[in-house]
C-alpha cells in the first residue's frame, strides 16, 4: 500500500512539473474561467442602454423639446439630433439609429386642449430585441410625460399621448429574421477557422509538409494554394446556409447581391487565413483545435452583435469588437438581407473585412517557415 502511494505521489509530482512547464495548461485551467466570466458578465446584457436614436420635430414646440430631452436624459438612448423626415429613412436603412421619434404638427396644441396627441416611432426591426425594448421604453416615457403635464394642469386632466409604432425591416417581429444572419456568421466563422487550422496542422504532424518544402514553391504560393480550395468550399457553405435560411425561415433578400458576395468572400477568406495562422503557430492538431474554437466561437457569439447589442457593452469591449470580423459580417448580412443595403451603405464593413483578410494572410506568410522543427 505504501509503495503504491509513493508511486502515485511520484507520478502526480511529475505531472505537476509538466503542468508548470506548459503555460497552455495553466491558461486553460486558471485563465480561461476568468476570461469567460468577464466576457459573459460584461458582454451578455439584455438591458437597453446607449442606443442611438434620432428625432423629427415637426411641431417645434416647448412640449416636443421637453419630451425629447427626457428621452435623451434617460440613459437608455443616445440623442443623435433632430433631422428631417427625408433623412429618417436614410439613417434607418444605414443602421445608424435604432429608432426615429416623430413629433407631429399640433403636438403641443393637442396636449393643451386635452386631446389625443400622437408620437410616431419608426423602429429598426432587424434587431428584434432592441426594437421591442425601444418600443416599450418610448411608450412608457410618453405616458410618464403625460402624467407630468397632468400634475401641473389646474383642470387635473391627463393629456393623452399615443405612440404609433412602425417597425421597419421586420414588421412581424419574427425572431428567425433577426437570428439567421447572426447564426450564419457564427457557424461560418467556426467552420472556416477549423477547416484550415485542423487540416494544415495535420500536415505538420504527419510530415507531408516536408515533401512540400522540397519543391521550389514560395511561401506566399503555398499559403494561397492552401487557401483556395477551402475558399471554394467556404463559398459553397455560405450559399447553402443562406439558401436554407431563406427557404426554411423565409428570411428576405432585399439588398445588393454584389455586396453580399463581396462581404462573404472577404469574411470567409479572413477566417480561413486566421485558421492557417493558427496552424502555422501551433503545428499541432489538438492545440490548433482548442485555439481555433476559442478564437472563433466566443468572439463570434458574444462580441459580434449577433445576440447582444454592442452599444450595451463596456467601452473596453466595444473597442475589442473593432477587431472581430464577425461583427462586420453580421452588420453586413442584416443590411443586405433585411434593410436592402448596397455597396454605398456597406463600404465600412467591406473595408474592415478586407483589412482583416490582408492582415491574416500577411501574418500567415510571414510566420510560415520552410522548417519542420
Amino acid at each position: 500500500m505504501r509503495r503504491s502511494l509513493k508511486r502515485i505521489w511520484a507520478l502526480s509530482a511529475k505531472e505537476v512539473r509538466h503542468v508548470l512547464r506548459d503555460p497552455r495548461s495553466l491558461y486553460l485551467a486558471l485563465g480561461m474561467p476568468v476570461v469567460l466570466l468577464l466576457l459573459f458578465g460584461y458582454g451578455v446584457s439584455f438591458d437597453l442602454e446607449n442606443m442611438p436614436i434620432a428625432f423629427v420635430d415637426l411641431d417645434q414646440s416647448a412640449s416636443s423639446r421637453e419630451m425629447r430631452q427626457r428621452i435623451g436624459a434617460s440613459g437608455d438612448f443616445v440623442d443623435t439630433g433632430v433631422i428631417g423626415i427625408e433623412e429618417a429613412e436614410t439613417r434607418l436603412i444605414a443602421g445608424q439609429v435604432i429608432a426615429v421619434v416623430v413629433f407631429e404638427r399640433g403636438f403641443e396644441r393637442h396636449l393643451r386642449r386635452g386631446e389625443l396627441a400622437t408620437v410616431q416611432l419608426l423602429v429598426d426591426g432587424s434587431d428584434n430585441n432592441g426594437a421591442a425594448q425601444t418600443r416599450a421604453k418610448i411608450e412608457a416615457m410618453g405616458r410618464v410625460f403625460g402624467f407630468a403635464l397632468a400634475a401641473g394642469d389646474a383642470a387635473g386632466g391627463a393629456p393623452p399621448i399615443e405612440t404609433r409604432t412602425w417597425t421597419r425591416f421586420n414588421p412581424e417581429g419574427r425572431s428567425a429574421v433577426f437570428l439567421v444572419p447572426g447564426i450564419a456568421a457564427y457557424v461560418l466563422a467556426i467552420v472556416a477557422v477549423l477547416l484550415t487550422a485542423l487540416t494544415i496542422a495535420r500536415e505538420w504532424e504527419n510530415g507531408s509538409m516536408a515533401q512540400l518544402f522540397a519543391t521550389p514553391v514560395g511561401r506566399l504560393e503555398i499559403v494561397l494554394g492552401k487557401l483556395l480550395p477551402y475558399l471554394a468550399l467556404g463559398t459553397l457553405a455560405v450559399l447553402l446556409v443562406l439558401a436554407v435560411g431563406m427557404w426554411v425561415f423565409n428570411v428576405p433578400f432585399r439588398g445588393s447581391p454584389l455586396a453580399l458576395a463581396l462581404l462573404s468572400f472577404l469574411f470567409i477568406s479572413g477566417m480561413l487565413g486566421q485558421g492557417l495562422f493558427i496552424s502555422v503557430l501551433t503545428r499541432n492538431q489538438m492545440v490548433a483545435t482548442q485555439v481555433a474554437t476559442l478564437s472563433s466561437m466566443l468572439p463570434s457569439m458574444l462580441l459580434s452583435g449577433f445576440v447582444f447589442p454592442i452599444e450595451n457593452m463596456p467601452m473596453v469591449l466595444q473597442k475589442v469588437t473593432l477587431v472581430i470580423p464577425a461583427r462586420y459580417y453580421v452588420e453586413g448580412l442584416r443590411g443586405v438581407l433585411l434593410r436592402g443595403n448596397g455597396m454605398e451603405q456597406l463600404w465600412p464593413q467591406i473595408l474592415a473585412l478586407a483589412a482583416f483578410t490582408v492582415v491574416m494572410v500577411t501574418l500567415s506568410t510571414a510566420r510560415f517557415r520552410r522548417t519542420i522543427a
